[in-house]
């Protein structure tokens, strides 16, 4: 453990630099992507097209845990309060200002903001302490099950035009 002030200033610099963070609800830990302001970091989630958000409920807590940017080893864990945001609320507004800017691939960019109001969830999760010490054993977990695919078989006549580009040459 550290002292407070060190704890504070090792989760804001961690996590601003930090492209992802890992949420934990009431079930397994997220990869989010997320943007840090004013002392908190920031979540939208849970609508057609977005990441999905674990499990969090206005008032309750959550985990997050920070990796280093250019190793992507954990640096820092701590526990956040989690608040969720009223959509066209002053702070949903500032929020969402500033989530906007780090979207990437959004099919409808210009009308983002708007399916965020009426489909998604903006969450705020507020640091309450930190916890700088290193694990012990490992953190690996089973990955989630998803639709998603990352290979699928080659096609039969793949072979065939690979030799005979090479014989051509």
């Amino acid at each position: 453990m550290t002292e407070p002030q060190l704890g504070q200033a090792l989760v804001e610099e961690a996590t601003k630099k930090s492209g992802l963070v890992w949420v934990r609800g009431t079930g397994p830990d997220r990869a989010l992507w997320h943007v840090w302001h004013e002392g908190a970091v920031y979540l939208v989630g849970d609508g057609p097209g977005e990441q999905p958000l674990p499990d969090l409920a206005d008032g309750s807590a959550a985990r997050v845990t920070v990796r280093s940017k250019d190793k992507g080893g954990r640096l820092v864990a701590w526990t956040a309060a989690v608040t969720e945001l009223a959509p066209h609320s002053a702070e949903w507004e500032t929020a969402v200002a500033e989530l906007k800017g780090k979207r990437l691939n959004a099919p409808d960019a210009e009308r983002m903001t708007e399916r965020w109001a009426r489909e998604c969830r903006v969450l705020r999760l507020s640091p309450q302490d930190a916890i700088t010490e290193l694990p012990h054993g490992s953190l690996a977990a089973a990955p989630l099950p998803t639709g998603a695919t990352t290979r699928e078989p080659v096609p039969a006549s793949l072979g065939r035009l690979l030799f005979r580009r090479e014989k051509r040459r």
